[in-house]
């Protein structure tokens, strides 16, 4: 479970800034708090704000550090996208936090950046201030010149194998743009536990959904699972969208391509028998296809609807889809394991091209269920999710820029409203920021650009 994200000196950020799902002292929705790790965090949480007031940053810059951990490269917004309204912004460090808990384990990993050079890096087991903080390692550099140090915990210096790991990574291997945190994951020694614990954790229960993201896995889910077939078809009838069935059809990817194509046939085919474990997606045209090996042979697996009509059942292919059809399937695969597995899902934008009212009805839902497993973090711009039955006032953030143009943020829990409050009104009426300032639209003359034209 997410504890709390920090971020300084990225994008619309420049000073330390800190987002976080702790709890404040209200009695609404106590099934929205649970506790993990001895420590309560909220499972759902709401970012508002105006177009370019930064809530999208804050996702972004979630999903720079997941990268940076799971591909071991610095990706290269951590270097051109410093905070550009301070004319020194470039020469300062980047700074990136990330506080989880694991297995009912706290860890916080934290990184600093500095032109493309990694000056500091940890990995805590935190002691979420309560107690001290465990440090399993901690590297440190300089940006002048390449002096890195790596120091790591007690368990790892009195283990002969896994010290001379350290010596090995700290003199041979580690780059100074590459993260040692990323070397840990193949360790096969005990003592690395923790590590490949919390690296699992921005593997397989971080998943950040960002608004060109598309849900790659569905047709083999569609395809493995009934629980999660029926979820998917029973959600899709309840929300009105016309579709009657949802199935996958298996098309062996020679026949797929045909004879024009068989180049493209075979370039797929040869990239998954070298890797069987990794699907392979295609984007285009919207088809929703994924390539999978099966017996030493390729298929296209296809997702196929079937729409009601008067003289029967029509089939439907992915593509022929509405957009807004298309969104809220790459959406429900996160509604789904969201309230059944103890994953993070923080979703950039979460009502494009989605009607309010199935918005709305998705996240009440959500809201509403006692039995729900993991979280769900959105930004949205869609006010009529303002409702206090359905979020706590600590579960409402407004992003908002201050005089100097950078982001700040805050929760709706400062204003200490009641909870009989209409916060959407208010929201909309400017009471708690995070809206667009619109200026005098009246005195904008759209006509005289028509007469020059």
């Amino acid at each position: 479970m997410l504890v709390r994200v920090v971020v300084k000196n990225l994008f619309s950020f420049r000073e330390y800034t800190e987002f976080n799902l702790l709890p404040g002292k209200f009695n609404r929705l106590p099934h929205h708090v649970q506790h993990v790790g001895n420590v309560d965090v909220l499972k759902l949480s709401a970012v508002y704000g105006a177009n370019g007031a930064g809530k999208s940053n804050l996702i972004r810059a979630l999903a720079l550090l997941q990268r940076l951990v799971m591909t071991g490269t610095l990706p290269i917004e951590l270097i051109t996208q410093t905070y550009k309204l301070d004319k020194d912004g470039a020469e300062k460090d980047v700074y990136l936090g990330l506080e989880f808990v694991k297995d009912e384990v706290p860890y916080y990993y934290g990184i600093t950046i500095n032109k493309g050079i990694i000056i500091e890096e940890e990995l805590q087991i935190s002691g979420l201030g309560k107690k001290d903080d465990i440090t399993l390692f901690i590297r440190t550099d300089t940006n002048a010149e390449k002096n890195i140090s790596l120091t790591f915990s007690a368990d790892i210096a009195v283990d002969s194998d896994a010290s001379q790991f350290r010596s090995f990574l700290e003199n041979e291997m580690l780059e100074r743009n590459k993260p040692a945190f990323f070397y840990m994951k193949n360790r096969k020694n005990v003592v690395f536990e923790p590590f490949k614990k919390a690296l699992e954790w921005f593997e397989k229960d971080l998943v950040i959904l960002l608004p060109t993201t598309k849900a790659r896995a569905i047709a083999k889910l569609l395809e493995k699972q009934d629980q999660f077939s029926t979820f998917i078809r029973d959600t899709l009838q309840t929300l009105g969208t016309g579709i009657a069935d949802i199935h996958i059809e298996s098309i062996p990817i020679e026949e797929y391509f045909g004879q024009d194509d068989i180049d493209e046939a075979e370039r797929i085919s040869a990239k998954l028998r070298a890797n069987p474990q990794k699907n392979n997606f295609s984007n285009s045209a919207n088809q929703g296809v994924l390539f999978t090996l099966e017996n030493n042979r390729v298929f296209a697996k296809k997702i196929v609807f079937t729409h009601s009509s008067g003289s029967g059942l029509v089939k439907f292919q992915y593509s022929e889809e509405s957009d807004g059809t298309r969104k809220l399937i790459d959406l429900l695969p996160a509604i789904y394991f969201v309230k059944n597995a103890e994953k993070v899902f923080v979703i950039d934008e979460i009502e494009r091209s989605i009607h309010p009212l199935l918005i709305k009805e998705l996240i009440s839902k959500y809201s509403l269920d006692k039995e729900t497993k993991g979280q769900l973090i959105f930004s949205t711009h869609e006010s009529n999710l303002l409702d206090q039955a359905i979020f706590r006032p600590d579960e409402i953030w407004f992003a908002e820029k201050n005089r100097d143009g950078a982001t700040e943020i805050y929760t709706l829990s400062e204003f200490k409203e009641h909870h009989t409050i209409d916060i959407r009104k208010g929201y909309l009426n400017g009471r708690y920021g995070g809206i667009p300032f619109l200026g005098n639209l009246k005195d904008l003359n759209w006509d005289k650009y028509a007469e020059a034209n």
